[in-house]
Parts: structure tokens; sequence; C-alpha cells
């Protein structure tokens, strides 16, 4: 049996993303939250009013065994925007930034290869 796994995801609305990431098969188990904020135990509410600094997330506890990282990634990449700026469709406030929040230096360096995969992907896709 391999180890469970957890990565932290801000990918605008936290129902949104939850609902996404509940039906992959190899997600252990999903919460929400907040995170990257100056507020302990923020409410709702005083997240909703911009003065708290969190961001709306998901908690993703995944077994590596049955679902990769990349994967969980392309799907947090196929579902929102990230260069909405603080924003994700009509959800607007800066709780709903992009973010990804790793807890191993693996998963950054996984990350990092997305993203730079990404960036080159999109630059080269620009007409001249």
């Amino acid at each position: 049996m391999s180890a469970t796994e957890t990565i932290v995801l801000g990918g605008g609305c936290f129902w949104c993303t939850e609902a996404v990431f509940k039906e992959v098969r190899g997600v252990l188990d999903v919460e929400s939250g907040y995170s990257n904020g100056q507020a302990t135990a923020p409410s709702y509410e005083q997240v909703c009013t911009g003065r708290t600094g969190c961001a709306e997330v998901v908690k993703l506890s995944y077994d590596p065994a049955q679902v990769s990282l990349r994967q969980l990634l392309e799907i947090f990449f196929a579902t929102h925007d990230p260069t909405q700026l603080n924003r994700q469709g009509n959800d607007v406030g800066t709780q709903y930034r992009s973010g990804i929040y790793f807890t191993t230096p693996a998963q950054k360096d996984v990350a990092d290869d997305i993203v730079r995969e990404m960036a080159r992907t999109s630059c080269s896709a620009r007409p001249s």
C-alpha cells in the first residue's frame, strides 16, 4: 500500500473545485477551506469582505499509486483559468485567486514543470 499525499489547491470557488476532485479516482478526501491569509479561522462572510487575505482552497488527500500529482494538476489547470487575476468567471475577489500550495519539494518540482510547459505552449500558440 502506498502512502497518502496531500496538496492544497486554490482554483476559484472551493465548492466547484471540490466537486471536480471528489469524482477523481485516487482522491481519498477533499476538504474545502481558506489559506494564505492573516485570519486564523475566518468565516465565509469575513473572507468575502476581502480584508482577510485568505484564498478559497481545497486540500486533497490522494493515493499516488492511483492518481499522480501531474494528473491532478492537469485537471486543476483544465478546470479553471489561472490567468484571471482575483476571479474565476463571475466570482470576483482576492479569495478566488489561483494557487498551488505544495507539501513536499517533489510536489513543487512537478508543479514548476507543468507551469513551465504551459508557459511554453501558450507563448508558441500566440500569433506573431
